[in-house]
């Protein structure tokens, strides 16, 4: 098992171009051909991480916020970032960061939140726009299939629960071969005429590239002919944030105890009717201020997130100051740290030849202080 083979699996699931444009997510330092017997996970990279790291002779570490965010002019020991990354290379350490990607992902960061909340019937909040594209191309009717096949098999089709979506229409297709072709019908420099098949599937922009060497290798022509158009609607397959139901309503003065209680938080900052009654309830890891009004969009009771400004807290606010929705602001690590039990559980069923361990350290830096 090489870093390799474990970042192929983790991108499959987390493509890295579905990544937000300011992030840098795969791997950050180490060989790729490097072998690996263990892993450790973790939600930050940070000294005592590695310390742990290097005590127990771990191969690569994973976390979900990267390390090298932005490009470094110097690696030294003396800098924290940069001395970080030094250390894991003296090592021998291979480091591998998987962050807005693994938020956008189904089944990662905030589904994990979600369900460690006890919420049913988890969905994205809001699906990524600006992801989708529509791929057309034209088949001879007796490769139709496996055309089709080999374009589902690399992804393409993909609408919700359902896989190999596609729409076929007849048509006659028209051209002319160049003198040094070798036509798979007609004859070279003849116009020639052929029925044929449109085929249509719907790909995320990430996929286009493995899609289009399938489609290339599946199909007879010696030159294929396909289109490729931005689709305006947003994607079921990668989105942020996630939504759900409890249990059973409550007040918000008992979801804010739950919320308390399942995040491990020493305390929550909120604006909401402590009376008023959750059923549908909104989530984002981390700082999800950008998604208020979509949660609000969405019916939810309450929103549960992290990196709440100030004024942000009025943007529930009906305008005579009654809270339209309880916007809850847990904490960053609070609402992310479910992130390690999801990748060491991912990685653990995926590779049960490894040994995956989340680390022993609390990772966030901030304390709580509250009055005695």
């Amino acid at each position: 098992m090489t870093v390799r083979d474990i970042a192929a699996a983790l991108e499959r699931w987390a493509p890295p171009g579905s990544k937000l444009s300011y992030d840098n997510v795969g791997l950050q330092v180490g060989d790729p051909a490097k072998d690996v017997a263990s892993v450790l996970v973790a939600l930050d990279l940070t000294p005592a991480v590695v310390d742990e790291a290097e005590a127990m002779g771990t191969d690569l570490v994973v976390t979900h916020h990267p390390l090298l965010f932005k490009p470094i002019k110097r690696l030294v020991p003396t800098d924290f970032v940069s001395g970080l990354a030094y250390r894991l290379a003296q090592s021998g350490i291979a480091y591998y960061a998987i962050h807005t990607n693994l938020d956008a992902a189904p089944g990662g960061v905030s589904f994990a939140l979600a369900e460690h909340l006890g919420l049913n019937n988890v969905r994205f909040l809001d699906g990524m726009t600006e992801s989708l594209m529509k791929l057309v191309t034209f088949v001879p009717p007796d490769h139709t299939e496996a055309v089709r096949a080999a374009l589902a098999e690399a992804g393409a089709g993909r609408i919700g629960d359902y896989s190999e979506c596609a729409f076929t229409t007849t048509g006659t297709g028209h051209f002319r071969p160049g003198d040094d072709t070798d036509p798979h019908t007609g004859t070279p420099g003849t116009l020639e005429s052929a029925d044929e098949v449109r085929i249509e599937m719907e790909v995320a922009r990430w996929d286009v590239g493995r899609i289009v060497t399938a489609l290339k290798q599946a199909h007879p022509y010696e030159e294929v002919a396909y289109d490729l158009y931005p689709v305006e609607q947003p994607s079921t397959q990668a989105g942020l944030g996630a939504i759900g139901t409890v249990d059973e309503p409550m007040p918000l003065k008992a979801w804010l105890e739950v919320i308390l209680e399942k995040l491990e938080a020493g305390s929550l900052r909120y604006v909401g009717d402590p009376e008023a009654m959750v059923s549908t309830v909104a989530v984002c890891g981390g700082a999800g201020s950008s998604l208020v009004s979509t949660a609000m969009a969405a019916g939810a009771d309450a929103f549960v997130t992290a990196d709440i400004t100030y004024h942000t807290f009025f943007q529930p606010l009906a305008p005579d100051g009654t809270p339209r929705m309880a916007l809850i602001d847990a904490g960053h690590y609070e609402t992310e740290w479910i992130t390690e039990r999801l990748l060491v559980g991912w990685l653990a069923e995926r590779f049960p030849d490894l040994t995956v361990r989340a680390t022993k350290h609390r990772t966030s830096p901030m304390q709580t202080f509250t009055q005695r």
